[in-house]
């Protein structure tokens, strides 16, 4: 996922391990290349561009190439400085983030995994990060949660509040992209994931 939303990263610091599926087919509508902020104007959407393929013909997630013709790197970026400039940590994190929204990358899931290292390195998760080389519809002794990345069919999660820049105007918006968890609570971030009560089977 591309900044994946906070129920999204409470199962990944309350895991063991993560084995993250790279054979799907790529899907439309999804965290894939979404994700969501809290912006001066309530929630705001920041979603990647990508190629599409011919009508009708399925891509895999791994073969999904970033369409770099539009400017959205600078969009990004300036978007999420506008909104988190004022938050507790956003200086304290920025030169950790800027390069992802200088250099042009190909490929959606390479330029995904590089994002969510360095969150990992930021809020200090170290666990063990396999990836699939198969796909697997109805995987065996595990706690299958590939559903989380659907944008479509997500599930409202009773996360606690925590202080956001803008919810004097707007009020708590919960499950948003992790990013507004970290540039607000900081080191605080993973103790936060650790102690929510949303994924009792993990």
């Amino acid at each position: 996922m591309y900044f994946g939303s906070i129920a999204q990263y409470v199962a990944i610091a309350q895991s063991d391990s993560v084995i993250f599926e790279n054979e799907d087919n790529y899907q439309k509508q999804t965290y894939r290349n979404r994700t969501y902020i809290y912006g001066a104007n309530g929630k705001l959407l920041l979603s990647i561009p990508i190629k599409h393929s011919k009508k009708g013909i399925k891509q895999l997630y791994r073969d999904v190439q970033i369409e770099n013709e539009f400017p959205w790197q600078q969009l990004h970026w300036k978007s999420l400085q506008t909104a988190y400039r004022t938050s507790p940590f956003f200086e304290y994190y920025e030169d950790e983030f800027v390069h992802l929204f200088r250099k042009k990358r190909t490929f959606l899931l390479d330029f995904n995994y590089e994002c969510m290292q360095i969150l990992h390195d930021c809020m200090q998760i170290d666990m063990t990060v396999n990836k699939t080389n198969e796909y697997i519809r109805t995987p065996e002794n595990m706690t299958d949660l590939r559903s989380l990345v659907d944008a479509k069919k997500e599930i409202e999660h009773d996360l606690e509040p925590y202080i956001q820049v803008f919810e004097d105007k707007y009020g708590f918006l919960p499950n948003i992209s992790i990013l507004d968890l970290l540039f607000n609570e900081g080191t605080n971030a993973l103790t936060y994931l650790e102690n929510q009560k949303i994924f009792n089977a993990l």
